[in-house]
């Protein structure tokens, strides 16, 4: 067994607290799970609520992954079990959840060609795509949780950390954002079917990519003058409730892009100069 932290009054933590992060990943992945429920009323039911229902299940399943790891921290209850239950929760609620949403949301739902050729093949292709975005996210899980201080291919300012590879849980927020944005109403087109599953398939490749993307990990919530961070979280709250389609979407999409261009930006910039 894993030695137990000590508080800082230097007793350990109740075992009543262990349970503590345990519910929140619990809750992780019932919102995993009614996602998963409810996309599938969607396509069976032709729901757009339904649909819906099932991003914001995830967005939600994001805020769950968000307290549990902190509370953890907060309370001096890690534990390898805890770790575990976390990933396994993420593999549910950001990676299978996530995936059937996108297939059954952008590919299940288009209007027949009259070409059952071209219609078989964007089935397959979806498949394809989505099942990948899954594999991605798990093995970003995986070499999460093998990784001993990882440094991603373009390092970015000294004092901030970074991680290697977009998370699971914001590559699941894209997917999710989108859908929300459209207020859980299917693809019906073919070509923004393939629009949908190019956008899918580039997710999953950042997840597994050695890219940095911010963690905000060097945020101190427990600093003595908390007001500004208060603060900005109120405005951030407030715009997601007024305008939760266009909130949603512009954190998601800034986040997968501000990886994009740090590696753009890099690569640009550790070019040789040319001698004279």
């Amino acid at each position: 067994m894993a030695d137990v932290e000590m508080t800082p009054t230097g007793k350990r933590p109740s075992r009543g607290m262990y349970i503590l992060p345990s519910l929140f990943t619990a809750g992780n992945i019932a919102a995993g799970y009614f996602a998963l429920m409810q996309a599938i009323r969607g396509s069976a039911m032709h729901d757009p609520a339904a649909f819906d229902r099932s991003a914001l299940a995830i967005a939600f399943a994001i805020v769950f992954d968000g307290l549990d790891g902190r509370i953890a921290r907060m309370t001096n209850t890690q534990s390898d079990f805890g770790k575990e239950l976390d990933s396994l929760a993420d593999v549910i609620a950001f990676g299978v959840a996530p995936s059937v949403l996108a297939y059954l949301w952008g590919v299940h739902q288009v209007l027949p060609l009259g070409n059952p050729s071209s219609e078989a093949h964007l089935s397959h292709f979806g498949i394809v795509v989505c099942f990948l975005f899954l594999i991605c996210g798990a093995c970003r899980l995986a070499r999460f949780n093998v990784s001993v201080n990882p440094q991603p291919r373009n390092p970015g300012r000294p004092g901030r950390k970074y991680f290697v590879g977009m998370p699971i849980p914001a590559g699941a927020g894209c997917v999710a954002a989108v859908v929300h944005f459209e207020n859980g109403s299917p693809i019906y087109s073919f070509w923004w079917s393939l629009v949908w599953l190019v956008l899918v398939a580039c997710v999953g490749f950042l997840m597994v990519s050695s890219w940095r993307f911010w963690s905000g990990k060097e945020i101190d919530v427990s600093s003595r003058r908390p007001a500004r961070l208060l603060i900005l979280l109120m405005v951030v709250l407030a715009v997601l409730y007024e305008w939760s389609e266009i909130g949603l979407l512009a954190l998601a999409m800034t986040y997968l892009v501000s990886g994009v261009v740090a590696r753009v930006a890099y690569s640009f910039g550790s070019k040789p100069q040319p001698t004279a």
